[in-house]
């Protein structure tokens, strides 16, 4: 098995910025890519950031140029740098990887339990 637990949210001011950060930890033969989704309130779960280890980044139309993607392999840990925040960013956030748990299974997605963002004044 393999948990994922996220941090880093909270209130801030429109204009304002946030780190999250989500640690991957238990069973992990190999970390293929992770992800951060968000979902506003009375919306869907929609795809933020996406990184693959190997360093390819993805972006949300409404994100790009004000948030930043970021893993570091070694602690199978991904960073969300949200900058520039609006009103329309608040949600719960969530962190997705994909694992391979061991050289003889295929890859599995995992999700964390998610964590709430609110920009407000």
């Amino acid at each position: 098995q393999v948990q994922l637990v996220e941090s880093g949210g909270g209130l801030v001011q429109p204009g304002g910025s946030l780190r999250l950060s989500c640690a991957a930890s238990g069973s992990i033969f190999s970390m293929k890519a992770m992800y951060w989704y968000r979902q506003a309130p009375g919306k869907e779960r929609a795809l933020v950031a996406s990184i693959t280890t190997g360093g390819s980044t993805n972006y949300g139309d409404s994100v790009k140029g004000r948030f930043t993607i970021s893993m570091d392999n070694a602690k199978n840990t991904v960073y969300l740098q949200m900058s520039s925040l609006k009103s329309e960013d608040t949600g719960v956030y969530y962190c997705n990887a994909i694992v391979q748990t061991d050289r003889y299974t295929g890859q599995t997605s995992y999700w964390g339990q998610g964590t709430q963002v609110t920009v407000s004044s």
